[in-house]
């Protein structure tokens, strides 16, 4: 051709190649094909104008369906969008395979985009085709499980150690990488997160380059563009610098895609290859799908774990030390946080040294408590109530007292104007004096503690109480008075530990009873065996989550009276120790008397004649019950059992009620109707023993059973 002639048309050229122009505007849906474009998919060689329906109809519908996504992966790395497609005839049967190279652009106004491109027929690959070639037909069904299979891993993957591993373990369809690594960003240096593929030190060179090197993920952070590199002469061509780097490992291609999310990019992701890799268009389509998940799979374990670090610093905060150590007493506590969320609830506990007690062998006070919820305002309203307890505790009132005063700083913190923001707290409070092992209880609305005794028995300890704190300013809170034996510990916590499980509060101390009972080691072993019966294996100090099994923030506090024989061998110690229990039952409050049958019963669970703790349970309510009628006195009752657990017959069982009263019991001979007098008539059938000691200050009356184990064989 001669110089001074014009240049042929461009559709003359296209048509003369057998490539064909079209152009497709989203906005109106329609689209506008050249003669040799409509040849290709199957109308006259002639210019037209189809639909979008009816350009729809000539290709296969799986090809349309995945143009939309082809074009937004143009528009988002700034290329051409390539995809190879497949022309049906009405029968719908394939009768050619094109490819649609197109450039998209965005509409300003509609945000819709528009492309403008060509049509040119290609062979379809032959069956035997490598699986790295061109993607159709089956690879696109392959690649769609693997998308899936992908995504739901790493949804599952709670830190970021699982979302490298997951990442590391992704087999893609056709064209799996040898080499991954993720790269993040602080502050204008880039760091690697994690890698796989490579020997242990291998990254050192990569971890600290600045973001401004010549380095592709350098370069992909800071663009926020993937860098795509078919061979190692693209490599060292647009990367000199760094090629030395890269060239020991090996690898033929490289993809390094931007990790973002919500439009920030956080990092940027590297997959290496042995083999040559093209990077199609579906190749790509692939990648950056599984940055994208990656990228919100390391952002949500990334706030995950600031989450748990917030945590586990806000409850270090909060809960105390246990303080100095207590001449004869030693004290355990643990705390396990719910799941969850900030994984932050409203369990607390807490020991406060009571004016006076600074001195060695002074009185404390132990409290645990929990706020209704299992978030940050729980965490914060935990926070100021623990505060505001021990301020009430350090000016140096009661027990009643105090809760009294921490239910109305409670409601006067939550109750909002319309009522709806009212919040409430279980509390259990205990004043102790190490010198007597006396034990002031104030309780509302918590589980009553438990004792176990020097043999192994476990008593649940009935206490007076009120409504948990903040629900009425102006409740009341009774104080119950109980003696810590030497040898026995005492157990508090919150319904946590008692109800995880699906336990309720019945079934839950029978399994926290086991565990007493078996227990045979020191406080802090009970502590952690106490912890495990809910959760599996704890830490000595466990302040943060055991398993990803959690239903309700544990709380608890052991308290331990030591005493002359604390250091015998256990099974002596168990077998000989005496077990003692102590209840008074007000004038007030007769229906205490159904708590003392059931303390009773509780104290003799191993007494081998079941008709022995029968007339025991029967004559001590008998007597309560006299005392309650016939005096204006309350009740103390004091049972007993000594003697050694070895099965001899060596026990004894003694009962005795206390009341101030000088008025002496007399034997009567009540007739058939009688409504009374028959007390003084049972206890001389039932007991072994009996008598009435006066006392200065009033009478007591009791009773003794001798155990005999023949009798236990066939009764009960």
């Amino acid at each position: 051709m001669r110089t001074d002639e014009p240049l042929p048309a461009v559709g003359d050229v296209l048509a003369t190649l057998a490539t064909g122009l079209w152009h497709y505007d989203t906005t109106a849906g329609l689209v506008t094909l050249d003669a040799e474009s409509a040849r290709l998919v199957g109308l006259p060689a002639e210019p037209t104008t189809l639909t979008e329906a009816g350009m729809r109809s000539r290709f296969h519908p799986v090809d349309w369906n995945e143009v939309d996504g082809v074009v937004q992966l143009a528009l988002a790395e700034g290329t051409l969008a390539e995809a190879r497609m497949r022309i049906m005839d009405a029968q719908g049967r394939v009768v050619r395979v094109v490819r649609s190279r197109s450039k998209p652009s965005l509409h300003p106004q509609t945000g819709e985009y528009e492309l403008v491109g060509t049509l040119q027929e290609v062979t379809d690959p032959s069956p035997g085709a490598t699986a790295r070639s061109a993607v159709i037909g089956d690879w696109r069904r392959s690649r769609e499980a693997f998308l899936l299979d992908a995504g739901r891993a790493l949804a599952e993957a709670r830190s970021t150690e699982e979302v490298l591993r997951v990442a590391a373990g992704l087999s893609m369809p056709g064209f799996s990488p040898d080499g991954l690594a993720v790269f993040g960003a602080e502050g204008e240096r880039l760091t690697v997160l994690g890698h796989h593929g490579h020997r242990p030190g291998d990254e050192g060179p990569f971890t600290d380059m600045s973001l401004g090197s010549d380095y592709p993920a350098a370069e992909v952070v800071g663009t926020g563009r993937a860098v795509y590199l078919s061979s190692p002469a693209e490599y060292k061509n647009r990367y000199p610098a760094s090629w030395p780097l890269a060239a020991r490992f090996g690898h033929q291609s490289w993809a390094f895609l931007p990790l973002t999310v919500a439009g920030r990019t956080m990092g940027a992701w590297m997959a290496a290859f042995k083999h040559p890799v093209a990077f199609s268009p579906d190749e790509r389509s692939v990648l950056t799908t599984v940055a994208r998940m990656l990228a919100q799979a390391l952002s949500r374990a990334g706030a995950a774990e600031t989450e748990r670090e917030l945590t586990d610093g806000l409850q270090r905060s909060m809960l105390p030390t246990l303080g100095p150590q207590i001449p004869g007493m030693t004290v355990a506590a643990r705390y396990v946080p719910t799941g969850g969320g900030l994984q932050v609830g409203g369990d607390w506990y807490d020991m406060i040294q009571l004016p006076g007690g600074a001195s060695e062998g002074g009185r404390f006070a132990l409290t645990i408590g929990d706020v209704q919820g299992h978030d940050v305002r729980a965490a914060g309203l935990m926070g100021q109530l623990r505060i505001a307890l021990r301020a009430y505790a350090s000016e140096g009132h009661r027990p009643d007292a105090v809760l009294s005063r921490a239910s109305r700083f409670l409601h006067g913190m939550t109750y909002g104007e319309d009522g709806t923001d009212l919040r409430f707290a279980t509390c259990l409070y205990v004043e102790v004096d190490p010198a007597t092992g006396t034990l002031e209880i104030a309780r509302a609305g918590h589980p009553d503690p438990a004792v176990l005794m020097a043999d192994g028995t476990v008593l649940t300890r009935p206490t007076a109480g009120g409504l948990p704190l903040g629900i009425d300013p102006d409740s009341d809170y009774p104080t119950t008075r109980l003696v810590l034996e030497p040898g026995e510990t005492m157990l508090i916590c919150t319904d946590g530990l008692i109800e995880t499980g699906g336990h309720d509060l019945d079934t839950g101390w029978l399994r926290l009873r086991r565990t007493l009972e078996e227990h045979d080691g020191d406080l802090e072993m009970l502590a952690d065996a106490l912890v495990q019966a809910v959760h599996g294996p704890s830490s000595h100090h466990a302040t943060g989550p055991l398993t990803d099994r959690r239903e309700d923030d544990i709380a608890l506090l052991l308290l331990c009276r030591v005493g002359e024989g604390c250091c015998a061998d256990t099974a002596t110690r168990r077998r000989s120790a005496v077990r003692r229990s102590a209840l008074t039952v007000a004038q007030a409050e007769p229906e205490r008397i159904a708590g003392a049958r059931q303390q009773l019963r509780e104290l003799l669970h191993d007494w081998s004649s079941a008709d022995q703790v029968d007339s025991a349970v029967l004559l001590a309510s008998e007597m309560l019950t006299n005392v309650l009628v016939h005096t204006d006195s309350d009740a103390l009752l004091v049972a007993e059992v000594s003697g050694d657990k070895d099965g001899s017959g060596g026990r004894r069982m003694r009962v005795e009620v206390t009341d101030t009263s000088d008025d002496l019991p007399h034997p009567r001979r009540p007739g058939e109707l009688a409504s009374s007098g028959r007390g003084l008539v049972l206890v001389e059938l039932l007991a072994d023993a009996w008598g009435v000691d006066p006392r200065g200050d009033g009478k007591s009356i009791w009773f003794e059973l001798y155990e005999d184990p023949a009798k236990g064989d066939g009764e009960g």
